[in-house]
């Protein structure tokens, strides 16, 4: 017997959502995204125009007592994730969220125990791994083809923060909406593809974070990480003050190495080298529809009960932002990461 599409409303329509997550929901026979809530009328209009038939609402209280739905699609900026998410969960709907989960510890575990109360999935928007050439990563690090990784490089480099598409201004430099710069805006990426490709859990981290050129915004442009792994060190350089758009990926293993330049990933081991193309860079572009298609799969199979979804991934995530922030605190120290 076939399944009734399941019933979906956005929580915010900025631009990820009309140009990244709607895209693929519409790729999807299983899924309806029937309504959206966001206070600015201009938005509303844009998700009125790319869904007909579709309802919108000025808050979403209102959305949660107009509609019968079964997950909502957070799209706002992180400092209203965590407040958002338990407001869908006290209704029992499953979340999917744009990353960082939350933008403090305190609150990602808050959100873990509400999941676990209303037993509900929530899921966090981990579209990276989705990215041609890191699922190429992946699938050779999942394969052995460099033996146990023991070294990890990721280099992040922006000339400036993202634009966002709101006339009052850009929320990734407002430390109450962004809840931080560039670590967690771009860190929270490197974070979970680095822990996916390593082996165990981290043991300590050190961290310096930095104001290297835009001293007129309240957080930092500039974030270098150390993270001792089980068998494996991680290495983690963001920063918005480059002159250059880029990103760089190195794995070195016992019996071997990849690369990521630009949209091709390169690798070298016993037996020879070679090398693939797996357009489009990670550099390239910020909404990636086809990379949410990945996303859209395993939150669908998470809430389904054929997944266990990514909440963990993203709690950890979040532990080592905190220990972050707190190392380059005290001066950049050495500092465990507490079970």
């Amino acid at each position: 017997m076939r399944r009734r599409p399941l019933r979906g409303a956005f929580i915010g329509f900025g631009g990820v959502a009309a140009k990244g997550h709607l895209p693929g929901w519409r790729a999807r026979s299983d899924t309806a995204i029937v309504a959206a809530a966001d206070a600015a009328p201009q938005r509303r209009q844009a998700f009125l125009a790319a869904s007909p038939g579709a309802r919108v609402y000025e808050s979403v209280d209102e959305l949660l007592a107009g509609e019968t739905l079964d997950f909502v699609d957070i799209c706002t900026p992180p400092g209203s994730h965590a407040g958002l998410i338990a407001q869908a969960l006290d209704a029992r709907l499953h979340v999917l969220c744009e990353k960082p989960l939350t933008t403090r510890l305190e609150d990602a575990r808050s959100v873990a125990d509400a999941a676990a109360r209303a037993e509900r999935v929530v899921h966090t928007v981990h579209n990276w791994l989705a990215a041609p050439v890191c699922l190429r990563v992946s699938a050779l690090v999942s394969e052995g083809a460099i033996g146990a990784v023991r070294t990890l490089r990721w280099r992040t480099l922006r000339s400036a923060p993202a634009a966002a598409s709101d006339a009052a201004g850009n929320w990734r430099v407002d430390p109450a909406q962004a809840g931080g710069g560039i670590l967690l805006d771009h860190g929270w990426h490197a974070l979970y593809c680095i822990m996916r490709w390593a082996s165990g859990t981290p043991r300590a981290l050190s961290a310096s974070l930095e104001t290297r050129r835009f001293r007129e915004w309240p957080l930092e442009d500039t974030a270098t990480l150390a993270i001792d792994l089980a068998t494996a060190t991680g290495h983690v350089h963001l920063t918005w003050a480059a002159d250059e758009r880029a990103n760089h990926i190195e794995l070195e293993g016992e019996r071997g190495s990849i690369a990521v330049v630009g949209e091709s990933v390169l690798f070298e081991g016993p037996s020879g080298r070679s090398s693939w193309s797996c357009p489009p860079s990670l550099s390239d572009g910020s909404h990636h529809p086809d990379w949410f298609a990945g996303v859209a799969e395993d939150f669908h199979a998470a809430m389904a009960g054929d997944g266990a979804g990514n909440l963990a991934e993203a709690l950890l995530c979040a532990r080592l932002i905190d220990l972050a922030q707190r190392s380059s605190a005290a001066g950049g120290a050495k500092l465990p990461l507490e079970a």
